[in-house]
């Protein structure tokens, strides 16, 4: 599993992101709406206009099609696409459109006063509208064609059913964790009988972030200030799971089964001694990045299928998981990180809402990542009583966590960059330290 390490090197593709910078350019100039928009989203909420962008169709000709294979693109059944970087797909096609990703197209057209006939049923898994002259809006649940398929008014009321019981699941089964794990998994499996694995996972993660937003106030603030301009969430880049080592291989079976693949692997280093497991679903476009406790060691290790042994103490993970739980479990996410315009997100939000951020831990030309500041939550007495009794938190830790709470959650502020999509290894361990609970104990 050695080689696993070094398989997923990212680069950037300057090449890439200058050409699809031209094309999507020559829509801003035939089109003022499209560019009032473009506007709108970086001074209304903080976010790029190309990071919303689903795809592009226009006619691929000999001249393009050269320059999009120079660039790092591969066509098949008339679609581009570049395998190693997060840029939008081009579809070949007489008619030129760009289109937006929305998480619902039906608030798009409301939010902007636009009557436009919708194609796919409400609640399937693909719906399409013309925005205006050749801007589209497109709503995907599980699916990455371009036409709606043929999905009946069963399975489309069938899924905002599950998406109900996914939102209202059991998530506290008091330390149970087998329990805990046999319901999810018995759920899951409940779905994908009826809706299929893509689906199933769409609207399960639009169920945990909804969870994660009910515990973070800065993913509120951002997500109604997207919801003005009917964008939704559609911008998610990863969410993120803190996990305990000993259930760490039953989250990646539950990953699996809903159809993710992993992706790298990280180890921070014996300072922060913690790692993770990347893991990717290409329907859904859901990216996870799932967090453990763990030694230089393990990383060489299959130790998302074979998972850990015992092991005395808990890092920065660990703990956080024993004062406020598992991340699928009692917890929800530890943050979710969408894709923005870095300085406009930062600055906006500590304007309008006074919401600060950290510290970036990322700031290159092609990667920039801050947290917000962190939302405390309260600890269970329990909870503390038993860290106690471990030893993982001193007397006066423990009533420091009593007064204040716990950091719970962030929000991440995050600019990509010439389609780079991998991660700062470096940087990442330095805000898993920065945010240790032991360390910020006293200091609210």
């Amino acid at each position: 599993m050695k080689e696993d390490l070094t398989k997923f090197q990212w680069k950037t593709s300057p090449e890439g992101q200058l050409l699809l910078d031209e094309l999507v350019a020559e829509f801003f100039v035939r089109s003022s709406r499209t560019e009032d928009l473009r506007r709108a989203m970086v001074e209304k909420s903080g976010t790029r206009f190309f990071d919303w962008i689903d795809h592009l169709q226009l006619p691929v000709g000999n001249d393009l099609s050269g320059r999009l294979q120079a660039a790092g693109f591969s066509e098949k059944d008339g679609v581009w696409e570049h395998k190693g970087a997060i840029f939008p797909r081009i579809k070949h096609g007489d008619e030129c459109r760009i289109v937006l990703k929305v998480e619902s197209v039906a608030d798009f057209l409301a939010t902007h006063n636009l009557q436009s006939e919708i194609e796919g049923i409400p609640f399937g898994q693909f719906r399409l509208a013309r925005a205006w002259d050749e801007l589209r809006v497109v709503e995907r649940h599980g699916f990455r064609g371009f036409s709606a398929p043929n999905v009946g008014p069963e399975k489309a009321i069938q899924s905002q059913v599950t998406r109900e019981n996914f939102r209202a699941r059991r998530r506290d089964f008091g330390g149970d964790d087998t329990s805990a794990f046999r319901a999810l998994n018995l759920q899951i499996d409940e779905a994908i009988d009826i809706l299929g694995r893509d689906w199933t996972c769409d609207l399960l993660f639009a169920a945990e972030r909804d969870f994660w937003m009910r515990r973070n106030r800065a993913g509120r603030v951002q997500k109604a200030r997207q919801d003005c301009l009917g964008l939704g969430w559609a911008n998610h880049d990863h969410h993120t799971y803190r996990c305990r080592r000993k259930t760490f291989h039953h989250v990646i079976g539950i990953f699996e089964k809903l159809g993710f693949t992993c992706r790298e692997r990280f180890y921070a280093g014996a300072q922060a001694g913690w790692g993770a497991q990347i893991v990717e679903h290409e329907a859904t476009g859901v990216t996870i990045f799932a967090d453990v406790d763990m030694s230089a060691e393990e990383v060489a290790g299959d130790f998302a299928h074979e998972g850990f042994t015992d092991k005395e103490g808990l890092g920065t993970v660990g703990l956080w998981c024993e004062l406020h739980g598992e991340s699928l479990l009692e917890a929800g996410m530890h943050h979710l990180e969408a894709q923005f315009d870095f300085d406009s997100l930062r600055d906006q939000l500590l304007e309008e809402s006074g919401i600060g951020m950290m510290k970036p831990f990322t700031d290159f030309a092609w990667l920039r990542q801050q947290f917000s500041e962190g939302e405390r939550w309260p600890v269970a007495e329990s909870r503390l009583q038993a860290l106690m009794q471990s030893g993982d938190i001193s007397e006066a830790e423990a009533d420091a966590f009593r007064r204040e709470g716990a950091v719970g959650s962030h929000l991440e502020n995050l600019e990509r960059n010439d389609g780079f999509k991998g991660f700062n290894q470096t940087g990442i361990s330095d805000i898993i330290e920065r945010t240790d609970a032991r360390k910020l104990a006293g200091k609210s």
